[in-house]
């Protein structure tokens, strides 16, 4: 396991991240298409340089949803997301966010989610716990999915059971928002399923919370690979999450991306 010291100078540069991107947003003066490829606005490629300026001087290499693989080789590797909720920041939706996840040879060691509209911040470390703003965060205790308050990533050809859903349109925030007792549950519907950047950091700061977290198809989570997809299901309680799978994996079609 990482020393203490280690663990806390990578949080240290995933928040130095997050700071960047805002920073680098609050100078652009073009919010449109950068005309690049299909939906990667001016500002995901302005957030995108920020962040990997900061990585770069840490020595840590980088996987980006913008950009790709940087760095390879280096023992700590930064699963990024500058702009997770792109479409809301391009409409004046406040729900949108950065994500980054730094892994280690063992895993997820610590992430940093920053919920940029609204100024809140995530974290977590490996064994260390979750916080927002500082402040520990746990989830709910709802155990049945005829009582949960549910986020959609995409949306079912049918009724899974809920007792009411929300589809906010930021993974990562939606994902911490199970961590932080807001949602009960968040369950992916979406046709092409999630890339890691999309989930890394906020499954992170679930696990760390006691939040359940788990894969419709029973694929491992922590993937690399920038082409791989996954399906996360994350609950308050385990009894939650057995049933959210249940329903999530009931659906038809199958899985996509790599396994």
């Amino acid at each position: 396991m990482a020393a203490r010291a280690v663990v806390s100078e990578v949080l240290e540069v995933l928040h130095d991240v997050a700071t960047a991107v805002a920073g680098g947003l609050q100078r652009l003066d073009h919010w449109g298409l950068a005309g690049t490829r299909e939906g990667q606005y001016t500002f995901d490629l302005v957030a995108d340089r920020a962040a990997l300026e900061v990585i770069e001087r840490a020595g840590f290499a980088a996987l980006s949803e913008e950009s790709g693989l940087h760095g390879l080789g280096r023992d700590i590797l930064v699963v990024l997301d500058p702009v997770d909720g792109s479409t809301n920041l391009s409409r004046g939706l406040p729900w949108w966010a950065t994500s980054a996840c730094a892994l280690d040879e063992a895993g997820p060691l610590a992430a940093v989610v920053v919920d940029q509209a609204n100024g809140v911040r995530y974290e977590a470390t490996r064994g260390g716990g979750a916080r927002r703003d500082g402040d520990p965060i746990a989830p709910t205790s709802c155990a049945s999915m005829g009582e949960a308050i549910v986020g959609l990533s995409g949306y079912p050809p049918r009724w899974l059971g809920w007792s009411q859903y929300r589809t906010l349109g930021a993974a990562a925030l939606d994902i911490c928002a199970v961590a932080s007792g807001m949602l009960d549950a968040f369950i992916d519907c979406g046709p092409r399923s999630l890339a890691p950047w999309d989930y890394l950091g906020g499954l992170l700061v679930c696990a760390e919370a006691g939040a359940a977290t788990g894969e419709a198809f029973r694929r491992d989570l922590v993937v690399t690979d920038p082409e791989a997809r996954r399906t996360p299901v994350v609950a308050a309680t385990p009894a939650l999450l057995g049933q959210a799978l249940e329903a999530r994996a009931s659906l038809p079609g199958h899985p996509s991306g790599k396994k």
